[in-house]
């Protein structure tokens, strides 16, 4: 509701007399309409078609549509799916981007096909297919429409908002809020590029508290994580390093585990204080081949903007030598991103669907706040996040429903990134090797 609403203080999204009717299918008309509000052509659309300046080449646009629609293919925006024919079906995501990628100056057949346009969208920051899964609906247009407003142009000049305000497509008063926020957010993601990096070194500390509450009964589980974590993810050479003590029910675990030269080794304390040291070989190419997956969907040669949509507020503040910028989240948000990771995760085929769905029925994260810290270079020093997640179990047959609660502190302190992390392993020499017996799939 947050973007459709701000879109709507500058003019670009309009409701009807049921409001802004987010969970439904956008029309390709509604789409074209919406494009022109966005390039803040609207009066000049119209004032062309009615001079006959434009025509429309499609019988099926109707009255109220024709004026955009003229407009826009006149500008070679948009195509229809004929010589004659525009379509009335549904607009759908590959559409839209499409829309948005020429507006923004890219060419389809020349900087993208067509077929790829969401691959494409997605490599210039401001879509994202976590946050629009099934149906593309109108929800979806204001959200993918409110990130490519904090997208650059194709010739980098700058970002499509700022474009629009400079042209004074865009009332610059009115759109300050939304400026301020797209600048704030940009900038932290900008900070926030070396986290890409495929090597980094960092301090992790995180408390949870956790209660259980069933037949009129709460029982509190507090439990705390504190270590380090470092990782050199070189195609040729994948090291690993992981320290932490694990706290729970007043009891203390150290977990240790390394990767290195294509071995997993692995140190847990067992009761009596002696650890037990084991050593597994794994598939290399394997994990290759997930790291280049991993650093395909990380190559944005742009400021990525496409979680821009989810965030409700960000405000920065200077704070000694260091920029401290404060952003919060919509539960509903991550809600709906939980959703679609898990299919996409779980899903396949062989995670039933139901199954699915009823689990995250039960599951519910309210509003999140992040806390990132940045110093004078433009470096990411820290990351502060606290949220709550609820879960609501419901009572199998003779049972009583049972209602979880946990709220989240955790923090992470960036020591290095880059050419500069070094990881020290200890001598593996009385690791035992244990084989992983393989599992069907």
């Amino acid at each position: 509701d947050s973007a459709a609403e701000e879109l709507s203080a500058i003019g670009v999204f309009r409701g009807t007399s049921d409001g802004f009717e987010l969970d439904r299918a956008p029309t390709r008309s509604e789409a074209a309409i919406m494009l022109v509000r966005l390039l803040g052509a609207e009066e000049e659309a119209q004032a062309a078609y009615t001079a006959g300046d434009i025509t429309l080449p499609f019988t099926d646009v109707g009255a109220t549509a024709a004026p955009y629609v003229a407009w826009l293919h006149d500008q070679g925006i948009v195509n229809g799916t004929s010589a004659a024919t525009y379509g009335t079906g549904a607009c759908s995501a590959q559409n839209y981007a499409a829309f948005l990628l020429r507006a923004l100056g890219y060419q389809d057949g020349t900087d993208f096909a067509y077929a790829d346009a969401l691959a494409f969208a997605q490599e210039k920051g401001f879509y994202n297919a976590l946050m629009f899964p099934g149906d593309f609906l109108r929800d979806d247009l204001a959200a993918v429409t409110y990130q490519a407003l904090g997208t650059d142009l194709k010739d980098g000049s700058t970002y499509l908002l700022k474009s629009l305000i400079d042209s004074g497509a865009v009332d610059a008063q009115a759109a300050a809020p939304m400026t301020e926020k797209i600048e704030a957010y940009r900038a932290l993601q900008q900070a926030s590029a070396d986290m890409e990096s495929t090597a980094m070194d960092v301090d992790v500390t995180a408390s949870i508290d956790m209660s259980v509450a069933q037949d009129g009964e709460t029982v509190s589980m507090p439990m705390s994580m504190d270590g380090s974590m470092q990782m050199i993810l070189d195609e040729n050479d994948l090291q690993m390093a992981y320290d932490f003590d694990i706290g729970a029910m007043g009891e203390t675990m150290t977990m240790r585990e390394w990767l290195k030269d294509g071995w997993v080794y692995v140190e847990s304390a067992v009761e009596n204080g002696e650890a037990v040291r084991t050593k597994t070989q794994v598939n290399l190419e394997e994990q290759l081949a997930l790291l280049e997956q991993v650093q395909a969907s990380a190559s944005v040669d742009v400021v990525n903007v496409s979680g821009l949509a989810m965030v409700n507020s960000i405000t920065s503040k200077t704070q000694g030598s260091d920029t401290v910028y404060t952003m919060g989240i919509t539960g509903s948000s991550m809600n709906g991103m939980m959703e679609t990771a898990f299919s996409t995760l779980m899903g396949g085929g062989t995670f039933p669907a139901e199954d699915l769905q009823t689990m995250m029925d039960m599951l519910s994260f309210g509003d999140i706040t992040a806390v990132y810290t940045v110093d004078r270079s433009g470096d990411l020093k820290s990351i502060q996040m606290t949220f709550s997640v609820e879960m609501n179990v419901p009572a199998e047959e003779g049972g009583t429903p049972m209602a979880m609660t946990a709220d989240y502190d955790m923090s992470m302190t960036v020591n290095a990134t880059g050419d500069s992390v070094r990881i020290t392993f200890p001598d593996f020499s009385n690791f035992e090797e244990v084989t992983v017996p393989e599992v069907a799939a």
